[in-house]
């Protein structure tokens, strides 16, 4: 036995209008704007999509799947980080050497 709500519309519970939600997706779009004076002090543009991840998937949105901080590469990328910088300052390094050496002779041949 099916219950109808006010105007004739038979009532759907929590379960069938998350599954519409879910499958067709929704977007909620909205503009704050601070104005003092007519002068426009901040622009917050808000949009929200929900929806399933496979309707997300056919729109052509999949930034989880890439996102390091989500998928546990986090890690790997601080380790490569690490290393890029002992790198970076190997090679600092060596230029301030190089940059000192290239000095020295004029101070030796000063010194003859």
């Amino acid at each position: 036995m099916q219950q109808q709500g006010y105007g004739g519309r038979e009532s759907a519970n929590l379960g069938d209008i998350l599954e519409r939600v879910l499958d067709r997706g929704v977007v909620i779009a909205g503009d704050i704007q601070v104005n003092l004076l007519d002068i426009e002090l901040l622009t917050i543009k808000l949009r929200l999509l929900i929806a399933s991840v496979d309707t997300a998937r056919e729109m052509g949105i999949d930034w989880w799947e890439h996102d390091p901080w989500l998928t546990g590469d986090a890690h790997e990328l601080a380790k490569q980080n690490r290393k890029l910088r002992r790198r970076l300052a190997a090679l600092e390094e060596i230029v301030a050497t190089r940059a000192e050496a290239a000095h020295e002779p004029e101070a030796v041949e000063r010194g003859r």
